[in-house]
């Protein structure tokens, strides 16, 4: 029996490349910010270090002030007061990024029917975004922001997937134990290690699926949105 289900964003829910998303947002925030005087690979390589930092965050911050800690120590102090033209970017020209992206239709269906199972749910990506950014992406993979518990943002978490104070920060927010959420994802390396803390795991099985550390994952439930309400089903039916 589960309590929770935990959805990735990217690549589960909102089918797309990380890898070519990123090429595409990052091009699109460097041109944008070039006229306010960030040259434009000093800018992404900074972005990148940050999201490094972020990566390794032990927990002690948030991973937004870890983001603007590497971001400051790049550009000095005085780019704080350029966070308000990054924002204006998140709310005028991200939304052009979602050309990016593909659709699931099985994916909103799939998060309504927990929701009408009586499920918490939560989108757990990782938490490199602001709240903004990821709100919209939860929109272009047609899911109501408003419908889940909580979406996980760089502003609100101080750890990032794989690391065990991820998942458990995500089971402390949805009130559960960890044992009674189950964490569905794309990415073998990040979403699977939600079983080190004693959630279960579901591998969504499509063309976007990592797995780059050539792990063996043939022991994984895996499947589509379909595999995956079948094993809920399963699950819930099991009380």
């Amino acid at each position: 029996m589960i309590k929770a289900v935990c959805f990735d964003l990217d690549g589960t829910l909102l089918p797309l490349d990380i890898d070519e998303f990123c090429k595409y947002y990052f091009g699109m925030l460097a041109r944008k910010m070039a006229g306010h005087g960030y040259e434009p690979h000093a800018l992404i390589d900074a972005i990148k270090r940050g999201t490094e930092d972020m990566y390794r965050n032990d927990g002690t911050a948030t991973n937004e002030q870890v983001f603007w800690k590497r971001f400051c120590s790049i550009f000095g102090e005085q780019a704080k007061a350029d966070m308000p033209y990054f924002e204006k970017f998140y709310e005028t020209e991200f939304d052009k990024a979602r050309v990016a992206c593909g659709f699931d239709a099985d994916a909103a269906p799939t998060v309504q029917r927990c929701l009408d199972m009586g499920l918490a749910v939560c989108a757990a990506t990782n938490p490199l975004f602001p709240e903004i950014a990821t709100r919209k992406r939860l929109s272009w993979a047609g899911v109501d922001p408003k419908s889940v518990s909580f979406y996980t943002t760089y502003e609100d978490c101080s750890f990032c997937k794989p690391s065990k104070g991820y998942f458990l920060d995500v089971a402390a927010r949805l009130g559960v134990a960890p044992e009674e959420c189950l964490m569905v994802g794309n990415d073998a390396d990040e979403d699977l290690a939600a079983e080190r803390v004693g959630m279960k795991v579901f591998l969504l099985k499509n063309e976007y699926l990592l797995n780059r550390s050539g792990r063996d994952i043939s022991a994984y439930l895996q499947g589509d949105f379909k595999d995956l309400l079948a094993y809920i089903d399963r699950l819930q039916g099991a009380e």
